[in-house]
């Protein structure tokens, strides 16, 4: 377990860490991005964030994890495919940012989530609004909202402890040395 751990805060240090004035989705400037992006769809390091993942949540109860496209989506299937890799069945779900108009007009996408314990996930949290966006969409669903889960925390914790819901992160800023 430390070994992924190690290894993915080394991917994460090298690949997604970019200096420089950026805006993030919440508004706010910072010197730095974490482009969460860069490890959640590399194929090296996208493993390492399911079992790391896994790892970080195992003391939460789920079984089926997702949150709000497209930060979420990549976490969800690598959480998906690391448990299956264990022996374990975890589905994995998509929550769109609005409802479908067409089709089946569905705003959670994938296995039926009504009923179930989920975990919502994110790739970073700078307010905790996106994946709190998702828990809304989830509860309205009929989902058990177990807890939230992102790799690394920027300062959505208190949004999301506020809603009553454990949050778990794998990494902070501390730990990438920012």
């Amino acid at each position: 377990m430390s070994n992924d751990r190690d290894a993915l805060l080394a991917q994460i240090k090298d690949k997604a860490v970019v200096h420089g004035k950026v805006t993030l989705s919440s508004g706010k400037e910072a010197d730095y991005y974490v482009d969460l992006r860069r490890i959640t769809l590399d194929g090296e390091a996208a493993p390492l964030v399911g079992r790391v993942m896994l790892d970080a949540t195992s003391h939460l109860e789920y079984d089926a994890v997702g949150g709000l496209t497209l930060g979420a989506d990549p976490v969800a299937t690598s959480m998906l495919h690391a448990a299956a890799a264990r022996g374990q069945k975890l589905d994995a779900f998509v929550v769109r940012k609005t409802g479908k108009a067409h089709g089946l007009q569905r705003r959670i996408e994938g296995p039926e989530v009504k009923g179930r314990r989920v975990l919502a996930v994110e790739d970073t949290s700078t307010t905790g609004g996106s994946v709190l966006q998702a828990v809304e969409a989830l509860r309205e669903a009929g989902a058990d909202v177990v807890g939230v889960a992102v790799i690394v925390e920027r300062g959505g914790a208190g949004a999301v402890e506020e809603q009553g819901l454990p949050y778990v992160t794998a990494y902070t800023l501390d730990d990438l040395g920012l």
